[in-house]
Parts: C-alpha cells; structure tokens; sequence
C-alpha cells in the first residue's frame, strides 16, 4: 500500500444556505486559483442557471486547489435534501468531510442527514462554525449540538475527537481560537487544518487499475465522461479498460483522454496514479456506480445504496387545446428518450412505463428534486403535461406504510398556535419545541411527507413570509388515515377564448384569480382560487352586452385586482388528483384532467353513487 502525502480529498457538507458554495469561492480565491486580474462570479461553483436563479447547489461539482505543494480535491456538495443522491455519491470519492454548520441557525434536518453518511463511511470530518460573524451569532453553543448530534448518530471515539475551527466564508477568514474583538486575516489555518487531520488517499501503486463511477460529466464533443476517485493502480491515456456493469456484464472501453481537476477547469493529463480524482474520456455508455478496471482484471466495487424516492408524478404528453403551439418537443417518444436520459446522471430518480405510450412514471426525493427536472425540460423546449405529487407507499411486515419527516419550521413567538394547528390537521406531532434569539421558536414534528404538499406556501402566507421551513425523510410508519392538504376549490373557465376584464371583474369577487385580462384560456382550464372549498366554472371571456342608455358610471373603468402570479412549485402544491399542469417553454396552464364542463359534472354524480 501507499500513501499519497501531497493529495487530500475533501467534501463540504451541510444544510442548504449555511454557505458551503461561499466558502469554496473563497478557498478558490486564496489558494491562487484565479489570476490576479480575473474577474470572478459569486458563487462561481454554481455554474447552471437554476443554481444560480434560486440561489441553492443542485449538482455535486469538483474542483481542485493547492496549498504548500498538497492538492486538495474538492467535492461542494448540494445541502437540500431533495439532492441527496447528489451527496452521496460524492462522498464515495473522499476521504474527509469539512461540516459546515451556520453559528446561528445551528443543526439543521439536513446536517443530521449529511453527518450520517458520512460516519457511516467512516470519513474524517471537521467542524466548521460558519457564518460567526452574523448577527445573533451563537457559535459555541453551536459546537455543544453538533457534538450533540455525533452521540446522537452513535459517533465513534475516535469521530467525537474531531477538531473545530470558526470562519465567516463570505469574508475569507478562519480561526481556531475565536472571539468576535479578534479575527483571523485568511484561510489559512483551514488548510493547514485539512492537510494535518484529513488522511492521505492509500492504495496499490502497482496494483491492476480500479475505479468506481460516482459521477458522470458530459462533453458535445467527446460525449460522456466518467468522473471517480482512482482506488487502485494508475491508468493510462489509450489504455484498454473493461466496464463492470451493474447487471454483472463486462464491457470494453478504451481511455481515449484523461482529465484532472485544476481549479475550475478540467485539465488534459497522460497519466493518474491512485489516490487522485480522475475524469476519463470515451466510454459512450459509462453509468454512475459501474467500475471501471484494468481490461486484464475486471474487479467491481460496491457502490453506496441510494436513498429510495418519496414521490413519484405522472409525465404524460400535453394533450390540452393548445398543444405543440410553444414547444420544440411534443412528442412521447422525445418525451420518453428525455426522461430516460435524466436517469444517467440523476441517480435518485426512477423512470417508469406505464400502460399508455403516452404517460411515464417519475419518481424523486421531492418537490424539488421533480420541479427542477421539469423546469430543466421546460427550458430546453419540452412540452408536457404533469399529474400532481403524490408519496410511495411501502408495505412493511404486511402494513401499509408511508414515509414520515422530520420538519423544522423557525418562526417568530406570535405564530406558533397557528403552525401547530396547520401541522396538526396534517396528521403531524409535535417532538420539540425550542425558543431561538430574537423572539423566535423553532418547532419540531413529525409528519407524513403527503402532509408537506402545499404546506410551504399555506405556512408562509399564515406567518407573512416569515416562516423557515426544512424537512428531511425520517423514516417509514404505519399510514396515518385520510385528511385534506387542499381547503379551497378552484375557478374554471367556462369556454375557451381571450379573458375579459368585465367577466373577471365579475369573477373576482368568488376567489383569488390566477389569469388578467387579454390571456387565452380554454375550457376546463384552471384560472383561479375559489373562496370556498368547492369548484366553480365562470365565464371569464364574458363581454358586458351592449344596450343604447346610458347609466351613470357606467363607463367607469372596471378595477380588478392584480392576478396571483404562480411559480412552478405553487402550481404543484396547488394541483388536485383530477387535475394537471399544463408545461410548456413559456407557459404553465393548470387544467381539469376532464376539459368539458358536461362531462366533469356526469363523473362526479357517476362517482356519488
């Protein structure tokens, strides 16, 4: 065996927005990544479009940096938990773990979640206390629950021994010994921190290669390319390899080019010995947790199970009034080739038939995980329809079972009664209930992940936005029985056209309107919120008739109030089980799966009887 001194291989870990993107930018900075005369992004590891609109990590990214000789490479990881996939693949490819945690907000549902993957592969962490400069600032206490945290997860001894170190990311400074009056000037006793407790990559310097695929890049040119920490042996640009499928078949490749990671950039290399994070060129059809070997000895490692999606929708091809008039792709074959192609990087997704050529199954982690692959799709000129979220079930020891999550919701005093009765008629309970600084409580349940459907947004309208609100997957329990996520029912316009102010004038008064007027609607189409918990079908292309006398006022122009404008998340949080969400490039159209008026009405009085 050897040890390669000058190489650590680290990833950063933590709950969404504790700043882990932050604090790699500024690693990135100081180590001399970046010329002195570079202009460089915020947050410049969130490379795609979304991470950068929402302001959150989706994907796993690798970059490198050097400090006195050792490369460190670097693994920033997603923090929400939708993406979890994302971590856990990534975590295949370290051998340490920097935590951040922020000195404020303390362990999140997701620290829990990031910390137990990493201890149950046995990797090194460290603590960072991020953020110490923020208002309100708690960072020793903070220390005293994520040790809390590692007892709690039945951390080793040797795992509780782990050092800590405070720094504020968004300033480039780091410090062991804190104190608000004194702060360091860099990052250099985090480096210094990483190089001494982070061990050195080992591995059979001579042996016959081996790596495992956690990760897969992708390239117009060169097509797809596998992306994984060499376990063994060294490999060779040109060298013959053999691909140990996940169905037990061997492959054949060849290494048609080598990269390393050099900062922000892949840089082309002849030859990567063991220890080192290699990204290699020219296996078509290369997938994430398949092993790639030395052709001479094909040896598969085993690859970290994925968490099991939560919930699943329907994909399906759009098949409303307005149908292909905005969308390049329309079709249930690009629909299908698209959502299959999701599968090679997306490693918590589930495809699926279903018994109609025009509809696919989709399963994920979450609402978020699902509404960034539609938005992704949505982006690149896809036209579709989506059925609403609804969770998977498991059947454990002969019981129905459903999957339960830890939530977490930080709000101000005042707001706690009403939390706890929305949570409560939700089939939720609650386990903790800690007060925070500044008049805030943060409350802790237990609640069924069907009860989470549309909660975010009912919660943040009851608290005025100002409710934090996370959640992660607990666990499975036995199926808690039936309650209502949705108390209100929806507008539909009556027949298809170009809305009116005058008949949403007369609308408005029933609910909340999703639509203004000059929009084309057509029948069955959703267009508002009724204020009642009942469907209502109004003619909002209604025109006033015209008479010859003339009322005075009559010509005064009607007020209508601005429309709800809804995001992707709300239209799906919003969404029945008889109902779909029409998705195009430049629309999303919420829609009765029943579009005539007639037929709606037989259906229901088929289903009282």
């Amino acid at each position: 065996m050897i040890k390669r001194e000058n190489i650590r291989n680290i990833a950063i870990i933590a709950h969404v927005d504790h700043g882990k993107t932050t604090l790699v930018d500024a690693m990135l900075a100081q180590s001399g990544t970046f010329r002195e005369n570079e202009v460089v992004d915020e947050r410049v590891m969130d490379s795609n479009d979304l991470e950068r609109e929402r302001g959150i990590t989706i994907l796993a990214k690798n970059t490198s940096l050097y400090y006195n000789g050792v490369k460190i490479n670097i693994i920033d990881t997603p923090g929400h938990a939708d993406f979890g996939g994302e971590v856990e693949r990534g975590l295949e490819m370290v051998d340490g773990v920097l935590l951040l945690v922020d000195a404020f907000e303390g362990c999140m549902p997701q620290t829990r979640f990031v910390l137990s993957k990493a201890l149950a592969l046995d990797l090194r962490p460290i603590i960072v206390v991020n953020k110490v400069d923020r208002p309100n600032a708690r960072p020793y206490e903070v220390v005293d629950e994520v040790l809390e945290l590692f007892i709690d997860l039945g951390a080793s001894e040797e795992q509780l021994d782990t050092p800590v170190i405070f720094a504020s990311g968004r300033d480039g400074w780091a410090t062991a010994e804190y104190s608000p009056e004194k702060q360091a000037d860099d990052l250099r006793e985090l480096f210094e921190l990483i190089v001494r407790e982070i061990p050195c990559p080992e591995g059979e310097e001579d042996g016959p290669f081996q790596m495992l695929v956690s990760n897969i890049d992708y390239d117009d040119y060169t097509g797809r390319i596998a992306v994984g920490k060499i376990q063994r042996g060294s490999i060779k640009t040109g060298m013959p390899l053999a691909i140990c499928r996940a169905d037990g078949k061997i492959g054949r490749a060849k290494a048609t080019k080598l990269y390393t990671f050099e900062g922000l950039m892949k840089s082309p290399a002849e030859e990567v010995g063991t220890g080192d994070v290699v990204a290699i060129s020219g296996i078509a059809d290369i997938n994430i947790g398949e092993t790639v070997c030395d052709s001479s000895e094909p040896d598969p490692l085993p690859f970290v199970k994925i968490d099991d999606p939560v919930l699943s929708m329907t994909f399906s091809v759009n098949d409303s009034p307005f149908a292909g008039q905005d969308g390049k792709f329309v079709t249930s074959r690009q629909l299908r080739d698209r959502l299959y192609k999701e599968l090679d990087s997306n490693v918590s997704l589930r495809v699926e038939d279903t018994d109609t050529t025009e509809a696919f199954k989709v399963s994920g982690r979450g609402e978020l995980h699902l509404s960034v692959l539609i938005e992704n799709m949505r982006r690149e000129g896809y036209e579709f329809q989506v059925s609403n979220p609804v969770v998977i079930y498991k059947e454990i020891d002969g019981e129905k079972c459903e999957p339960i999550e830890r939530l977490t919701v930080d709000i101000p005093e005042e707001y706690t009664g009403a939390v706890m009765d929305q949570v409560i008629n939700r089939m939720g309970n609650m386990t903790n209930m800690t007060p925070t600084a500044q008049n805030y409580t943060r409350l802790e349940f237990l609640i069924p992940s069907r009860g989470l459907i549309g909660f975010r947004s009912e919660i943040l309208t009851a608290t005025k936005g100002t409710a934090i609100v996370n959640s992660i997957l607990e666990g499975y329990e036995p199926y808690k029985g039936e309650f209502n996520t949705r108390n209100r029912g929806a507008v539909i316009a009556w027949e298809g056209g170009e809305t009116i102010t005058y008949g949403l004038y007369n609308a408005q008064d029933r609910g909340t309107l999703f639509v203004g007027p000059g929009v084309k609607v057509y029948e069955g189409m959703i267009v508002g919120e009724c204020a009642r918990n009942e469907d209502i079908t109004i003619n909002v292309c209604k025109k006033k008739h015209a008479t010859n006398t003339r009322a005075s006022g009559s010509d005064e122009a009607l007020k209508l109030v601005p429309p709800k404008d809804m995001s992707l998340e709300q239209c799906l949080d919003f969404i029945a089980d008889d109902e779909l969400l029409e998705v195009t490039p430049h629309h999303l159209r919420m829609r009765k799966r029943i579009l005539k008026t007639d037929l709606r009405a037989k259906e229901a009085a088929r289903k009282k009887k």
